[in-house]
């Protein structure tokens, strides 16, 4: 009987400590002294040597010391999308490349931190599909490190479906609409020759189109230099560079994308306030570039 009580206290500590897991929005796999170029395509062999897709690559604040390197896998594509809610917003997760004093930084999103976020309730459902998704990533990237630790600040796992940065801030569930066209094929039309075009200081890094489902997610640089990269991601934190691009949306004949005051502070959840107030006008300027891009 003894035995039988410590068992059940033993078991129920230990669910307790999952469940307040605290995780980051990174994890850092390691550093090398190798150029930009060769870790980039270690990198991007890493991930397709292991069944992994490559959606594009790019240079936030167009800088050599950074860079960008979006994939996707094809069971996670194909669920995310069973998600009805802006759920391909996860389809894409990407590794992110710093370099500085002779090094480079190789870190990735964490699939663990963001999938929560943008699945919602569905997160219980699909976790199979999502914990080997992890697994099977962190596998292609020790390759290239050992480290695997986590960085960019913490959240609850259980609060992470739910969080917001302040009161009255935005949810994920507090999309901003940029446009609404007369049909799905008008919407991919529109964006795409927008983004050719390169309208508003843009660059497309990659897009993922369903169209059976009718849905598409855009990738998308944000290259002004008086608002854009190279205005915010100095003053919160380059660091955590595999937090871009920013992402809209088109599902239907509606066009969104996630509020700035909750997508740059998902991703920078240490910010503080007084930096967040040094980015105040940021938010506001990537809608309305990205408004600009839908029009």
């Amino acid at each position: 009987m003894k035995k039988l009580i410590i068992s059940s206290i033993t078991i129920i500590l230990f669910s307790l400590s999952v469940f307040a897991q605290d995780l980051a929005p990174y994890i850092k796999v390691g550093e090398t002294t190798n150029s930009m170029q060769q870790t980039s395509e270690a990198v991007i062999n890493a991930l397709k040597n292991n069944s992994f897709t490559i959606l594009g690559t790019y240079h936030p604040e167009s800088k050599n010391t950074l860079q960008v390197i979006a994939f996707t896998s094809t069971d996670l594509k194909n669920t995310v999308v069973k998600v009805s809610d802006r759920g391909t917003l996860a389809a894409a997760f990407k590794v992110g490349l710093v370099e500085k004093d002779g090094k480079i930084t190789i870190s990735y999103t964490n699939p663990d931190y963001f999938l929560r976020a943008y699945m919602q309730d569905n997160y219980v459902t699909f976790k199979t599909v999502f914990q080997k998704f992890s697994t099977d990533l962190k596998t292609a990237l020790s390759t290239l490190g050992t480290e695997f630790k986590p960085f960019g600040g913490t959240i609850a796992a259980n609060k992470i479906k739910k969080y917001h940065y302040k009161i009255m801030m935005p949810y994920f569930t507090d999309p901003i609409e940029l446009n609404e066209f007369t049909s799905f094929n008008k919407g991919l039309q529109t964006i795409e020759n927008n983004l050719n075009a390169h309208k508003g200081n843009t660059v497309l890094v990659y897009k993922i189109v369903y169209p059976a489902e009718k849905v598409a997610v855009f990738g998308i640089g944000l290259e002004s230099k008086e608002d854009g990269e190279s205005y915010f991601l100095p003053k919160i934190g380059e660091e955590n560079i595999a937090a871009m691009p920013y992402e809209i949306i088109l599902q239907g004949k509606t066009v969104t994308m996630l509020h700035g005051k909750y997508r740059l502070a998902l991703s920078w959840p240490e910010l503080t306030m007084g930096t967040f107030m040094k980015i105040m006008s940021t938010p506001g300027d990537i809608e309305d570039t990205l408004q600009a891009v839908c029009e």
